[in-house]
């Protein structure tokens, strides 16, 4: 009898901890959907999308800094008035309700020639500024991918939990009827009954939290993803695959090309460097083309000096050049060049600093992953040798020539060997996940 127990339901839990799939019969939800989701509606992810956006359309118009300006005027004047004059000859003239009308117009033309190469610095800025906005966006679609790994594979790590818990739901079950059979033929004793009965409901209630916890993490799931799925309309797969071939060296490769926070950081760095470019043409002379049409007309009704025009019409086309030279701003732009130097400094600074960081940051994570792997491999042993105690005491239980403490040991230690051989599969999952983070090579 305990033979077909485990043949039946020990081999089935075993293999929630390989890399295969399961069939259920409610709608399977691959990882590869739940990370799609995710990127699709994450909201922070969205709100990454609409700074680069703005990035994006000041990158669109960047060319338009070597562009002329052109603007134009129109403007009317009603005039009514009252004069009263003395000449030098003693002469008076006064006069009352002077109408006047006064219409001037002008279309101006103002192009920048040279600003000290403020222009291009400003072009180069807005690049720079777009290939920002991107990386940004990288890290919060790594970050967001990792979360979803974690918590997809978390949700697994329960269920497989389940599943080793229904093992020793049916071994408890078997305990019973065994401890009972003994007592119904005089050789056993009422204690061990109602031990064994206890330990089943304790397995029952436990399994229950399980079941509980598995429904939280699938809500987890969803807010990750800012999906209106039902967390009851779908299934994850009990098992967790994992990739035992990571390598140092690969993982520390072309980081400088694959961590976002890296690449956002070495952006920063030229960001800073277009700024400074910029606060430096500000010492240097602006050389503009200047050109213009007027137009001006003015009509009196009635004038109190006859040599006063009644109506006077103006127009025509002027262009020329302006030099603008600076030569004291009261050291505005000297110290703006010397925040603007401070700032790159700063920039490099927390850019080898990160890379400090992010090379320990590895290191560890690697050691993380190759102790778990070890872990990992030795649980799988250790699963095969419980399951073989308590096979072992079982058949002897029954035969009288074991305690039930003694079978209650092996059950506990085979419950232990299923939490750990589950525990090492997840942690090696969530160690090779933060590899992968680190990197920024996740979405591989």
């Amino acid at each position: 009898m305990f033979s077909i127990i485990f043949k039946k339901y020990l081999p089935a839990c075993l293999a929630l901890l390989l890399p295969a799939g399961s069939i259920f019969a409610q709608k399977i939800l691959s990882l590869e959907e739940a990370v799609a989701t995710a990127l699709q509606n994450n909201y922070q992810i969205q709100l990454s999308k609409n700074d680069s956006l703005v990035a994006a359309l000041d990158y669109g118009y960047r060319n338009a800094v070597f562009l002329p300006t052109l603007n134009g005027l129109l403007g009317t004047t009603w005039n009514n008035n009252n004069q009263r004059q003395t000449l030098a000859d003693g002469s008076e003239r006064e006069s009352s309700g002077i109408r006047s009308n006064n219409l001037q117009g002008s279309v101006a033309l103002n192009w920048v020639l040279f600003d000290g190469f403020k222009m291009f610095a400003t072009r180069d800025k807005a690049e720079e500024l777009l290939r920002a906005g991107s990386f940004i966006i990288k890290e919060e679609v790594v970050n967001t991918v990792a979360d979803v790994v974690t918590t997809y594979y978390n949700i697994a790590r329960q269920q497989q939990l389940i599943k080793a818990t229904e093992v020793q739901i049916e071994l408890n079950e078997e305990r019973v009827k065994l401890a009972q059979n003994k007592l119904d033929i005089g050789t056993g004793n009422k204690p061990d009954v109602l031990q064994s009965k206890v330990d089943l409901n304790a397995q029952k209630a436990l399994k229950m939290q399980q079941e509980t916890y598995v429904s939280q993490l699938k809500d987890q799931l969803v807010q990750v993803m800012n999906s209106n799925i039902d967390a009851a309309a779908f299934e994850v797969p009990d098992t967790i695959p994992v990739n035992d071939q990571l390598a140092l060296g690969d993982i520390r490769a072309n980081l400088e090309s694959t961590n976002p926070s890296l690449l956002l950081s070495r952006s920063q760095i030229e960001i800073a460097g277009h700024t400074l470019r910029e606060s430096k043409a500000d010492l240097l002379p602006t050389l503009s083309f200047n050109s213009a049409y007027n137009f001006n007309r003015t009509n009196n009704q009635k004038v109190v000096n006859p040599f006063s025009p009644l109506f006077n019409q103006a127009s025509g086309f002027n262009y020329g050049f302006t030099v603008n030279v600076p030569i004291f701003d009261r050291f505005a732009a000297r110290r703006q060049i010397k925040q603007n130097e401070l700032n790159l400094s700063f920039q490099k600074l927390n850019y080898q600093n990160q890379v400090s960081l992010l090379n320990l940051s590895i290191l560890n994570a690697y050691k993380n992953y190759e102790q778990q792997k070890r872990a990992l491999k030795l649980e799988e042993e250790n699963i095969q040798l419980a399951q073989e105690n308590v096979d072992i005491v079982f058949q002897t239980y029954r035969l009288g020539m074991a305690t039930l403490i003694q079978l209650r040991e092996a059950q506990l230690s085979l419950a232990q060997a299923f939490d750990r051989l589950i525990a090492a599969r997840y942690n090696t999952k969530l160690a090779e996940t933060e590899l992968m983070r680190l990197k920024g090579d996740i979405l591989k």
